[in-house]
């Protein structure tokens, strides 16, 4: 009886210690199995981050010549003197675009749009890209004219900005006396902030009290409406991609660190985890030797 109860004993042993090398094992296997998707993760967001370094320098030789007509513009209407009217009908264009992994920089642009929707509940949206749109359009869905996507995936150019011009400038439904073009202001390559351009109809610069002080002719009036408009939305456009490019670059560069940092912790856990294994069949082989 004795005899029987130690053979059992010892077979239960032996038992709850395979039982535990295979759990180890699977283990094992599964930390190997999460560190090699976290490698290959690793790999693309590098890759990524780089694709979106180029990108970047691109979008900001882009952005430089954009800024300086779009500053000319605003430096036009601000030595005409030009002032809002209040009770004007007013458009909000929201500039996005259809990308993500750029970190907050769409949810940024939706806080702002929906805080001046909440404040001019009536106000018609036009919204330039699929990202703002979705955000938008849960809280006002029902204040949406426009919506445009496919930009943003390259650098933007004058002829799209023209024909999103002349879509929403030749809408006669669509009536208003100014524009409020919200869109990422590029600050530094890890910087952004959400800012706005004004653009007031030409019919409001004219009135002006400095305007007088140009000369022109009336049949240009018309031109220079459009111009001033497009060249508002041009320079929204390409700021706002040089932002995204560059948030990109830095949501990349985070992902690839943190991705860093997991492997080292899975690669510390894999062989403390093999350690462990190890010693158990170490044990198991001498202790089996001494009762030999």
């Amino acid at each position: 009886m004795f005899a029987r109860s130690a053979i059992a004993s010892r077979a239960a042993a032996s038992s709850l210690n395979v039982a535990g090398q295979t759990r180890n094992m699977a283990t094992l296997k599964e930390i190997q199995n999460r560190l090699k998707s976290v490698t290959n993760i690793s790999k693309i967001t590098a890759s990524m981050k780089m694709i979106a370094s180029t990108k970047t320098t691109r979008a900001q030789r882009a952005m430089t010549v954009a800024r300086n007509y779009g500053k000319v513009s605003e430096d036009f209407v601000k030595q005409a003197d030009v002032k809002p009217v209040e009770g004007a009908k007013e458009i909000l264009i929201t500039v996005s675009s259809d990308k993500g992994l750029c970190g907050g920089i769409h949810s940024s642009l939706s806080r702002r749009s929906r805080k001046y929707l909440g404040e001019h509940g009536e106000t018609p949206v036009v919204i330039l890209g699929d990202k703002a749109k979705v955000q938008v359009q849960r809280a006002y869905p029902g204040n949406i004219r426009y919506s445009f996507n496919q930009i943003g995936s390259t650098i933007p150019t004058y002829d799209e900005t023209s024909a999103i011009a002349s879509v929403i400038l030749s809408d006669k439904s669509l009536e208003f006396d100014s524009a409020k073009l919200i869109y990422n202001k590029f600050v530094s390559a890890i910087a952004f902030e959400t800012d706005s351009i004004e653009s007031y109809p030409i019919s409001q610069i004219v009135e002006a009290p400095n305007f007088n002080a140009y000369e022109y002719q009336e049949d240009i009036l018309e031109n220079l409406n459009e111009f001033l408009f497009t060249n508002n939305l041009y320079w929204a456009l390409v700021e706002g991609h040089a932002a995204e490019m560059a948030a990109k670059r830095s949501a990349m560069e985070n992902a690839t660190k943190n991705a860093g940092d997991m492997i080292n912790r899975l690669t510390l856990q894999y062989n403390r985890g093999r350690q462990a294994v190890i010693t158990n069949e170490l044990i198991d082989i001498i202790t089996g030797a001494s009762a030999l």
